[in-house]
């Protein structure tokens, strides 16, 4: 982290500077943007909501231009994979 900032390190190399737009710990939800030249758009919120004797993650992203979204996903997909395995404290 860095004031207002996370620098992430993506498996595929990749790193990417999110700006920290919101933080609602009541609501359990965080939104941010990514600045990169590849990006002209980017914002993207992800929330916990409780369900059953667990919880679900919902992360939805908006990005422009329309080409980068099919590599963002992949990204996200495999973010929610790590994402998971650490909550469940394995390995991914």
């Amino acid at each position: 982290m860095e004031e207002g900032t996370r620098v992430i390190t993506f498996a595929n190399g990749l790193v990417a500077r999110e700006v920290i737009v919101g933080i609602d710990e009541g609501q359990r939800r965080l939104a941010y943007s990514v600045r990169s030249e590849r990006l002209s758009h980017h914002n993207a919120a992800f929330q916990v909501l409780p369900e059953a004797e667990g919880s679900r993650l919902v992360w939805i992203a908006d990005v422009l231009p329309d080409a980068a979204a099919e590599q963002v996903a992949a990204m996200m997909a495999d973010g929610l994979v790590a994402a998971k395995a650490a909550l469940d404290g394995v390995r991914a």
